[in-house]
């Protein structure tokens, strides 16, 4: 079945749907991750986008309700180049296509992601369509162009969990206060979490870590959050312009110098806020698994995975109160820092990604550390 790839510049793709009718707008953006497809679309970090992986062949190994990051798939539609049918693995339980339809999310293939992903990389990530119902270029190009898109928009308030829940034996525990973790400590500590976009694993390494979790909405009061008496705060990943959230920095800020907090991804550009920095989006976002990190406290390089399109500006965090503490080698941008005086810390990575690389999950204990300091 034909669809239609259209760019806001005016750039279009052919292709075939393998997932049947339909129609998506969003960013289109790309991953070069090799292996991890299910990962991708189940990360909540993806919500309002396009993704096209790099990777030619996909499809191979299927899906399976263990690999599930979240409950849902969120990009609005799946491009690549070439699908492949028949999955051959003892975990799969159903194809890809099969899944993407579940969610009714558009799968295309059989045109040059190559030459898509270049582009992107030379003009930046722009706005797109993709349709299998309007195949005519201007129209397409037309309607990719009229999308909103990210800037200033709050996307985290869609998908934030609606009530709290806990973590326990690989699933969510609805209602839920510090659920017992199964990890045979006696005293585990107790950590509220932040739902901006969370990805399971993210749950499951601070179980095993020997943490119990609350996960909480973002809409969720500093006051709330003390009155449960944790140990430490977690701020999650999750999707869109930082700045667009509401309510969330002076939430971060009541909580500064109280507890010790660990953010990531979204949760790091919102600690970054609430010191006083400032946000802006990159030319084409970091998303994939090999983004080389230097660790600068240690001078170790991290191979690491990654999805975000905004930064905080390293040059707008107030002196002396901020380090620097990891950088990106391949454009020098900020992906980690410290408070000096309060115990805060975050990375604009994902250390817990699944399946990998793990270079980063000792964050994790650092984050243990601070508690129990």
């Amino acid at each position: 079945m034909k669809a239609l790839i259209a760019l806001e510049d005016g750039t279009t793709f052919t292709g075939q749907s393998f997932t049947g009718h339909g129609e998506a707008v969003g960013e289109i953006v790309f991953n070069t991750s090799l292996s991890g497809y299910q990962e991708v679309l189940t990360d909540p970090s993806y919500t309002g986008q396009i993704v096209t992986m790099t990777y030619p062949l996909i499809g191979n190994y299927g899906i399976n309700p263990e690999d599930m990051e979240s409950a849902a798939v969120h990009p609005r539609a799946f491009l690549i180049k070439e699908y492949n049918a028949y999955p051959s693995n003892h975990r799969s339980r159903q194809t890809l296509a099969s899944f993407l339809k579940e969610f009714d999310v558009l799968g295309v293939e059989g045109f040059d992601t190559r030459a898509l992903v270049r582009h992107i990389r030379s003009k930046g990530a722009m706005k797109g369509m993709v349709s299998t119902r309007d195949l005519d270029r201007e129209s397409l190009v037309r309607r990719a162009g009229e999308w909103p898109g990210f800037i200033g928009r709050d996307l985290v308030k869609d998908i934030t969990c609606k009530e709290p829940y806990g973590w326990a034996d690989n699933h969510p525990v609805p209602g839920s206060n510090f659920t017992t973790a199964q990890t045979g400590l006696t005293d585990p500590f107790k950590v509220v979490a932040f739902d901006f976009g969370i990805k399971y694993n993210q749950l499951r390494l601070l179980t095993e870590k020997g943490c119990r979790v609350q996960v909480v909405p973002a809409n969720t009061s500093a006051d709330a959050v003390l009155a449960m008496a944790p140990d430490g705060v977690f701020l999650s990943n999750g999707p869109g312009d930082p700045e667009g959230i509401e309510g969330v920095v002076d939430t971060i800020r009541g909580l500064l110098g109280k507890l010790p907090i660990f953010g990531i991804c979204l949760g790091h550009q919102m600690l970054g806020l609430a010191y006083g920095g400032r946000a802006y989006k990159l030319k084409f976002g970091h998303r994939g698994g090999n983004q080389p990190v230097k660790d600068l406290t240690t001078g170790h390089v991290e191979i690491t995975a990654q999805n975000h399109g905004f930064c905080i500006d390293v040059d707008s965090l107030p002196k002396g109160e901020v380090e620097v503490t990891h950088i990106n080698l391949n454009d020098n941008s900020l992906e980690g820092m410290r408070h000096t005086k309060f115990p805060a810390f975050s990375v604009q990575y994902h250390p817990e990604f699944a399946p990998g690389p793990h270079d980063a999950i000792y964050l994790f204990d650092r984050f243990i550390d601070m508690m129990r300091k």
